[in-house]
């Protein structure tokens, strides 16, 4: 069986959760405090970090790759586009989340800094501003499939509040799409408590 070692209020965490729970799979998620974090952590990766899925002899870390694993061992349903032009470019698009928002929400979750904090929250909410065009049409990030975008995404829509983060007006069609995500029963499942008080 998979056992994910989660963080109860870590953003990349709730993505392999989320996955966890779309696919309807046996699993066992393992709540690791973060502040006070078992040894074992340091030893199955050694950035000391969470997520960590564990299958038999497989350890893999970086919440990406967990779900790309568990996606193709798992096809169904398929959160990976089956086209390889497609797959390449969700591949791109998941980087450049990881380049220009979430290394904002790393900031915001790690730094002692407030001054970087600061500069954190416009940097996420202009670059999401920029996403809030594709979903005037679009259900979902590819269209009218969910897809691992949308997951990679909905930890950061979820904790807008929670990091003070208020969009304007023009990010109308990203609320309504994140609030479609939120309504998902997966979603909903993979909330743990400290997660659910997160949002107004």
């Amino acid at each position: 069986m998979m056992v994910l070692y989660s963080g109860t209020t870590c953003p990349f965490s709730q993505r392999c959760r989320f996955v966890l729970f779309e696919k309807g799979m046996d699993f066992e998620i393992k709540d690791v405090d973060l502040f006070n974090k078992p040894e074992d952590i340091n030893v199955m990766n050694p950035y000391g970090q969470v997520p960590i899925l564990v299958e038999r002899d497989l350890i893999l870390y970086e919440s990406n790759i967990i779900n790309e694993y568990i996606d193709e061992r798992f096809p169904h349903p398929q959160l990976m586009p089956a086209d390889p032009v497609m797959r390449a470019r969700t591949r791109l698009f998941l980087f450049n989340f990881e380049r220009e928002l979430f290394v904002h929400v790393q900031t915001i979750e790690n730094s002692n800094n407030p001054k970087a904090i600061e500069k954190a929250k416009p940097a996420i909410r202009d670059r999401l501003v920029q996403l809030a065009p594709v979903l005037l049409k679009n259900k979902y990030m590819l269209g009218d499939d969910f897809s691992m975008l949308d997951v990679a995404i909905a930890p950061l829509l979820w904790r807008l509040d929670h990091y003070g983060i208020d969009m304007p007006k023009s990010a109308v069609p990203l609320m309504k799409y994140a609030e479609r995500i939120f309504s998902r029963p997966a979603f909903i499942e993979a909330l743990t408590p400290s997660e659910k008080v997160m949002r107004r």
